[in-house]
């Protein structure tokens, strides 16, 4: 199962995304080479010079959606054997969170 291709306007369909951004833990010379041979550019706090602060202002979106997905107690302990199994429980979490967030927005 491959990643599904994000909507775009114009030109060739992407596969993969534009940007990255991730942990001190994930900053080596192997990893930024690969991810700038795919054309991601990778945007990874450096042990010793940025603070991973500067950073946490765009992912701390990404660490609340997971974190609110993760309120499944299905998700957070894989009970599941395949893998497909999973992503239809994933799917439902992530309809469930959405759900509950517009119905908050609409009252």
């Amino acid at each position: 199962m491959g990643v599904p291709a994000i909507r775009s306007r114009r030109g060739p369909r992407r596969r993969r995304p534009g940007r990255l951004r991730a942990d001190k833990a994930y900053h080596s010379t192997d990893r930024l080479s690969w991810l700038r041979g795919r054309g991601i550019v990778p945007r990874i706090a450096r042990p010793g010079i940025e603070s991973s602060e500067r950073l946490g202002r765009h992912r701390w979106k990404i660490e609340r959606s997971i974190s609110w997905l993760f309120g499944y107690r299905r998700l957070t302990v894989r009970y599941e054997r395949k893998g497909n199994h999973f992503l239809a429980f994933l799917g439902l979490a992530a309809a469930l969170t959405c759900y509950k967030k517009l119905a908050k927005l609409a009252t």
